[in-house]
């Protein structure tokens, strides 16, 4: 596949990865997330006004750059390689696709926040009975007056405790299709329970008992956000695989670099054949998942079946190569790789998680092979 960034992307790549490579600190982060705030919300804006990474893919009417499925993947990678658990996919990615397509000045203003750094948004879509199938939702939407009053319950919402503002997926009673609705974070009636997941980022289950919202909270029509959600989490699935694909990277370098230095027998343990060909297969599925990763960013703008399927195949792809990579590198580390000082280990929780995140290798082999023979399947 020939693949080659414009200069402004190369720009744009060597400009994430040395503020992230003199800015970023993993030992910081990781205190952070378990002891502070969970997150470095100076970080946040600094991407935001130093970098302008958080615009480079949102619309110029917003104050973005006009960037596109391209130039978020450069980032994501970065970010991934980074080890970053400041909530660029479920803001920028999820948020910003979502509410790009949206429209309306509410969307446009929240838009607005998100370039800025202002905003940061959280994705409530899965629920206790609905696997990783977005489309399986129970919470409902209904109208009084000139609002909108919301009830059910979202689990696993991934930066919900950071969010300014929620976007939720409900039913009503007058639309076939999803409704997509935002709410902000300290409306009564919504209560998070949060905590951290074991890759260190902030989560929560929501509930949402008689939450009250205007009628601007409604983000495009009612019934009318399947399409949208589809794409969206499309979306996410190519980020999250350019994040899987930059942790990779700095995974396999690491693991490379310490066969070349501990010593066994007298001689570097790379230089024992059986641990140089787990290496060589290490190097293979990352490529494969580097593939894999620009196929989807590609197909992002195709017809829906076609990018389902890039998706679906991508993710596949990752998931199979993050357990490979992530469980190799820890035993090629011996047991220090699971230790909290060492950066394979946080690397492998990470890998770990990604394996899960908007359906398991498994899903997404089913859905793939569903997608060959029948219309598309979200």
């Amino acid at each position: 596949m020939d693949f080659e960034l414009t200069a402004e992307q190369q720009l744009l790549r060597d400009t994430v990865t040395e503020f992230l490579a003199t800015r970023y600190d993993l030992e910081q982060s990781r205190a952070a997330a378990r002891l502070g705030a969970g997150w470095q919300p100076e970080i946040w804006h600094a991407l935001a006004a130093e970098v302008g990474i958080l615009g480079a893919g949102l619309p110029d009417s917003a104050g973005g750059f006009g960037g596109g499925p391209v130039e978020t993947m450069i980032i994501a990678e970065a970010l991934g390689a980074a080890l970053v658990v400041e909530p660029y996919v479920d803001t920028v990615v999820l948020g910003g696709g979502l509410l790009r397509r949206a429209g309306g000045e509410r969307a446009a203003s929240l838009l607005r926040g998100i370039v800025s750094g202002e905003v940061i948004t959280a994705f409530a879509a899965l629920e206790e009975d609905s696997g990783y199938d977005v489309r399986r939702v129970s919470t409902s939407a209904r109208r009084e007056g000139d609002s909108w009053v919301l009830d059910g319950a979202k689990t696993v919402v991934t930066t919900a405790p950071l969010a300014t503002h929620l976007l939720v997926t409900t039913r009503t009673a007058d639309a076939a299709g999803l409704s997509l609705f935002v709410v902000a974070a300290g409306t009564p009636g919504l209560t998070l329970h949060p905590y951290r997941t074991i890759d260190d980022r902030s989560a929560a289950d929501v509930l949402l008992d008689g939450v009250r919202v205007p009628a601007d909270a409604l983000l495009g029509t009612e019934g009318g956000a399947d399409d949208s959600l589809a794409r969206a989490v499309d979306e996410a699935v190519a980020a999250i695989a350019a994040e899987a694909v930059g942790g990779m990277r700095r995974v396999l370098a690491d693991t490379v670099d310490y066969a070349k230095q501990r010593r066994q027998f007298g001689v570097p343990i790379g230089s024992f054949q059986v641990l140089a060909h787990r290496l060589v297969d290490m190097h293979l599925e990352l490529e494969q998942s580097i593939a894999a990763t620009y196929l989807v960013t590609l197909k992002l703008d195709a017809d829906p079946t076609a990018r389902a399927r890039a998706a679906a195949a991508a993710k596949a792809t990752i998931g199979r190569a993050a357990r490979f990579i992530g469980q190799h590198a820890v035993q090629l580390h011996g047991a220090m790789g699971m230790t909290e000082e060492l950066a394979i280990g946080h690397y492998f929780k990470r890998l770990t998680a990604i394996q899960y995140e908007w359906g398991t290798t498994d899903q997404h082999i089913a859905r793939y092979a569903a997608l060959q023979i029948g219309p598309a399947v979200r």
